[in-house]
């Protein structure tokens, strides 16, 4: 997991990509053109649209965004299954706890 674990540190390293994770968590299945309205309107990012796209594949590399195509659109959805391993990491059962 050591690999997985670091990219899903690195992508969440970034403001712009946090930002990102919590539009799609806000409304999720979102078109690159959305996401960039949404972080200039939102969120006062005036990043362009190759910026948005760079880190949209940084999150999509770690596993936290899938995408879908439907004909010319492609749509960006939320996957959070690396946060909950990576939580169940640290916050499952302690020995310590069963003393």
């Amino acid at each position: 997991m050591g690999d997985v674990s670091g990219d899903v540190f690195k992508a969440l390293a970034d403001p712009t990509r946090r930002a990102i994770l919590d539009e799609l968590t806000d409304r999720d299945g979102q078109t690159l053109f959305e996401l960039c309205a949404r972080l200039a309107t939102k969120h006062g990012l005036g990043s362009s649209r190759q910026a948005v796209s760079q880190h949209v594949g940084v999150l999509t590399s770690a596993g936290l965004v899938s995408t879908r195509r439907e004909g010319r659109y492609t749509f960006h959805h939320l996957d959070p299954a690396p946060l909950r391993e990576l939580t169940r990491r640290w916050t499952g059962p302690h020995p310590e706890e069963d003393r």
